[in-house]
């Protein structure tokens, strides 16, 4: 290497990532089965990030797969259980009878003994997605896609406020006014109130 002039790069470890030790992880019971009989049989969850400016928030939702409607969300500044605790009360005070299945990623708010210990309590099963498997979760992703290609792509934010108000405007609009063809051409509570 020295003869070549060749010299190694290492990849450093990414800022502010730190490793840490699921307290818990639960099968994959969902499977990949995206189909739901009824409302509130299976919720995906997940985060995603936004930008706005040079800061960053995070939008928490939970996914029904009957009707493919946002049961519950919260917007935040910070990725942290609290995030998806609220997240989580939101969609049962909406649904206080509902005992889904709930499929999320492995992220540490979902692998937390109080996150399970919060859905137990209600009477939900949890399942989460194979290690690197975001496919796994594929309806969840794909709403990601829909709000940043049909919304936030389209604009640029410098404040949180403005954003947090266009991310509650989407979610109305998709909730309530966007036709799905998978619904036979019904927006997704259309769809649920036909149930």
């Amino acid at each position: 290497m020295n003869i070549l002039g060749i010299k190694a790069k290492i990849r450093r470890t990414r800022p502010g990532y730190r490793k840490y030790t699921p307290e818990m992880t639960a099968e994959n019971i969902l499977n990949r089965d995206f189909k739901a009989s009824k409302p509130n049989e299976k919720w995906l969850t997940d985060v995603t990030e936004f930008k706005y400016g040079n800061k960053k928030c995070y939008l928490s939702a939970l996914l029904d797969l009957y009707d493919r409607s946002i049961v519950g969300y919260v917007i935040g500044h910070s990725n942290n259980n609290e995030l998806v605790f609220k997240t989580f009360d939101k969609a049962i005070k909406n649904n206080p009878t509902a005992k889904p299945m709930i499929h999320s990623d492995r992220g540490f708010q979902y692998t937390s003994r109080m996150f399970n210990t919060k859905i137990t309590n209600q009477g939900c099963t949890q399942s989460m997605s194979r290690v690197a498997r975001c496919i796994d979760n594929g309806p969840m992703e794909g709403f990601w896609g829909i709000i940043k290609s049909e919304m936030y792509y389209l604009n640029k934010f410098s404040d949180f406020d403005t954003l947090k108000d266009a991310i509650d405007k989407y979610i109305f609009y998709y909730n309530n006014k966007r036709f799905q063809k998978g619904l036979k051409n019904m927006t997704p509570i259309e769809f649920r109130s036909h149930a």
